[in-house]
């Protein structure tokens, strides 16, 4: 059935696009999360442990949230982690990393999401699409105010 809500397919093809990098960027940076969840050691372990974790849990929620706006849109939504390497723009690291280094690794992955959220914004803005202009909005408070908390951490 063709999708008549006041924004032409092409705008929402492009928007979906770039909600597809968002995504992409979000779901890395849960995986991202998670892992430094169940691998952070040292003197602030609890406090790290935990924090990973109510962040991890945000983010799972977030991805769903994206999703679903690609798919309002009229575009499949990404799933895979062979669709998620090839549009995340969040660096993945494996192997061992200290405290310090897991959270310069998060603040750059929130920073990377920050970026993809605010490349979106000139399209739908353009097209008045309210709804994707709100989720960005909501996605960029979560990853500003993530950031900043990480980065008090290293001060």
């Amino acid at each position: 059935m063709k999708i008549n809500t006041g924004i032409k397919e092409q705008d929402r093809k492009h928007i979906a696009q770039g909600m597809s990098h968002l995504l992409a960027d979000s779901y890395t940076l849960y995986l991202k999360t998670h892992n430094y969840h169940w691998n952070v050691t040292g003197p602030m372990f609890r406090t790290l442990h935990l924090m990973f974790e109510e962040q991890y849990n945000e983010l799972f929620l977030a991805v769903d949230q994206i999703a679903e706006r690609i798919r309002s849109l009229g575009s499949i939504a990404p799933g895979s982690f062979t669709e998620f390497s090839s549009l995340s723009s969040v660096k993945d690291h494996e192997g061992r990393q200290d405290a310090t280094a897991m959270l310069n690794s998060l603040i750059e992955a929130h920073e990377t999401v920050i970026r993809t959220a605010r490349d979106i914004f000139p399209q739908a803005e353009s097209v008045n699409d309210q709804v994707s202009l709100d989720l960005l909005t909501q996605r960029l408070e979560v990853h500003e105010k993530t950031a900043w908390m990480l980065r008090s951490l290293l001060e």
